[in-house]
């Protein structure tokens, strides 16, 4: 079958104004054209698109299948136009970047803040994922730099050392577990946690490292920080688990307020130091903007991977 963009449009056109008339209009066809053009698509389809009353046209079943595909036809097409501007203003290239939830919040904006001030004309995409997804996306090509916490299943890819960090709890300072200076994850798992939002790479990792104690954490309430966390954690709200990097920018940024009315305890867990890499499939096929972004990176991070309390 052949549908073409004016056939699509018309479709959505009859949608959204009920006259075939009106729509010829609106996408500049002649009434007759328009006609013609949709009797041709539905003999096409072996399938009428359009109710035909007295108060104009109502979308069938199939029509209203066609219109929800159009639309994201049109949509996908605004998407490429968006993403293509910006070369016709002389942009260079784009780099695509997977990161979890730490790097996002406590590294990355610095970091990538310093590159594209030095590299105007490179634009970079960046989305929050799992380690896990982001490492399978790496291996399969469809992204071209990773950061992930250090697994072991990263063999077979190229890495490189960015950040040292670790999973800290924190409560509030007259909470029990305030006097503690570590605890084991599964002693705390019948407390209940304020969490970032499902969906997080740092919500998941939780979550699943509760399953594999044979356990479920209690989420009291959700939000869209590490600053939100801790916040509600100071409030009484339940215990946090957040990077330990992010506690003095969250410190700094509420201007100390929560200085007195918030515990760090360490987690005793073997997952709890999260090492930050850099991964690639090579770093020889890299394109000349994701292999500068990922050496500007490697740069960054290794003048700071040292030891965290």
């Amino acid at each position: 079958m052949y549908y073409d963009l004016p056939d699509l449009r018309l479709v959505a056109a009859i949608a959204d104004s009920g006259s075939l008339t009106r729509a010829a209009a609106r996408i500049h066809l002649a009434p007759s054209s328009a006609s013609h053009r949709l009797t041709q698509l539905e003999a096409t389809l072996g399938v009428p698109l359009f109710a035909r009353h007295a108060r104009g046209l109502t979308p069938t079943p199939a029509g209203e299948s066609l219109l929800r595909h159009a639309r994201q036809v049109f949509a996908q097409l605004e998407q490429m136009h968006a993403d293509l501007a910006p070369y016709a203003s002389g942009l260079n290239s784009q780099v695509t970047v997977f990161a979890n939830t730490n790097a996002i919040n406590c590294f990355l904006p610095e970091d990538l803040g310093d590159f594209l001030h030095e590299h105007p004309r490179i634009r970079v995409s960046l989305e929050e994922q799992p380690s896990p997804a982001i490492i399978q996306a790496v291996a399969a090509g469809q992204v071209e730099i990773g950061v992930v916490a250090a697994e072991r299943s990263l063999s077979g890819l190229e890495t490189q050392p960015y950040r040292r960090d670790r999973l800290v709890l924190i409560v509030p300072s007259g909470h029990p577990l305030a006097g503690r200076s570590a605890v084991d994850f599964a002693e705390v798992l019948d407390q209940p946690f304020v969490c970032l939002h499902a969906g997080s790479a740092i919500h998941t990792f939780m979550m699943n490292a509760a399953a594999q104690l044979g356990r479920s954490l209690d989420v009291r309430i959700q939000v869209r920080s590490f600053n939100a966390v801790c916040r509600m954690v100071a409030a009484g709200v339940g215990i946090g688990m957040v990077p330990n990097s992010s506690i003095p920018a969250i410190l700094e940024a509420s201007a100390g307020a929560a200085v007195n009315a918030l515990k760090t305890v360490k987690i005793n867990d073997a997952w709890a130091p999260r090492d930050l890499q850099l991964c690639v499939r090579s770093r020889a096929a890299l394109s000349p903007a994701a292999a500068a972004l990922f050496d500007h990176l490697a740069e960054k991070g290794g003048a700071d991977f040292g030891a965290v309390d």
